[in-house]
């Protein structure tokens, strides 16, 4: 979902060439601490785009979600010997243009103690819709809620690692949540005398329960569309979830509310120091590059003995990379080992 660079590309370069000296952490006097200055970036060359917002959406374009969204989001957690990451940032591109942000995340608890798990959900807007931006920020919000009413067939699902009932509770709460999204989205059509067209708000979704009591180890991904999980094991990234064996790598084409043919539900299990990475195609993208650059940098950054604060994973976070200037949403989940 990558948006192609604009005419004005070559005053971005000009601007990259100008500013790249400001990719150096900048020491500040020592009352004040240090300054990181402009996010670090791989490759020779920073990318052609600024790395800030110059420009943002206007309410008097009649599109009111956009012109409030912020550019960037960042949460995080802890739950025991579980800590939570979580960054949602509007991309070059975006901010060239001045643009909204169309990726959207949440982090949450649901269930009863008994049965809690942490949910942590990605969504990516299609670039390409002139609402994705609402669609991917509430489909991960409602999916949450009906989520949570079958948070205890979830956790009994878990723990009898039954992938086919998983998969049967994923599609049911994501059919509900889109349903009930559909008939809001066609009433605030009708009040704006406007039709309505379900792919104007499409959007992908990734969704991760992790049960809190960490004596179950087994983890669950809901799917649809592209995007997906890593997990860092030994200082490198691995697809959590073998392409070849589920297809959620191969799904690109695929999204909600309208174009999708299953929510695919996979189970993975986890051992204590390894890192999941959930994340839109934004970060998974240069991820997975042949140039493995972008993908050292990161698991020196969040491979490391301590798991950053929530600055630092922000600044991580927006490291960039040439020709990946779409929005970039990731999560990210450590578990200390006992």
């Amino acid at each position: 979902m990558n948006f192609e660079k604009s005419g004005d590309a070559g005053q971005a370069d000009e601007w990259a060439t100008a500013q790249a000296p400001d990719r150096l952490v900048a020491a500040a006097d020592a009352g004040r601490g240090v300054l990181r200055g402009v996010p670090d970036h791989v490759g020779i060359r920073p990318p052609s785009y600024p790395p800030h917002p110059l420009s943002c959406p206007s309410i008097r374009d009649g599109d009111e979600f956009a012109a409030v969204a912020p550019a960037i989001l960042l949460d995080g957690a802890r739950v025991g010997p579980i800590t939570v990451r979580a960054a949602s940032v509007r991309g070059d591109s975006h901010n060239w243009e001045g643009t909204c942000r169309q990726d959207a995340m949440t982090v949450t608890r649901i269930g009863p103690p008994e049965a809690e798990m942490l949910l942590l959900a990605v969504a990516d807007g299609v670039g390409s819709a002139p609402y994705s931006h609402i669609g991917s920020h509430r489909t991960t919000r409602q999916t949450a809620e009906y989520l949570d009413h079958q948070a205890e067939s979830i956790y009994s699902a878990l723990r009898a690692q039954n992938e086919a009932e998983l998969c049967g509770i994923a599609s049911k709460a994501v059919t509900m949540a889109t349903e009930r999204l559909r008939t809001q989205w066609q009433t605030q059509a009708h009040w704006k005398r406007r039709p309505y067209l379900d792919e104007e708000y499409a959007t992908t979704l990734h969704v991760l329960l992790v049960p809190t009591d960490t004596r179950i180890r087994e983890r669950v991904l809901f799917s649809v569309g592209d995007g997906g999980l890593f997990m860092l094991r030994e200082g490198r990234w691995h697809p959590a979830i073998p392409a070849e064996e589920n297809g959620i790598l191969d799904t690109r084409t695929e999204a909600l509310p309208h174009a999708y043919s299953s929510v695919k539900a996979s189970l993975l299990r986890t051992v204590p120091g390894e890192v999941l990475l959930l994340g839109t195609d934004g970060i998974t993208n240069p991820l997975t590059q042949k140039d493995p650059e972008f993908a050292n940098h990161l698991a020196h950054a969040w491979g490391g003995p301590e798991v950053p604060s929530l600055s630092d994973f922000l600044w991580q976070a927006q490291t960039r990379a040439k020709s990946y200037d779409d929005d970039r949403t990731v999560i990210c989940v450590w578990e200390e080992r006992a």
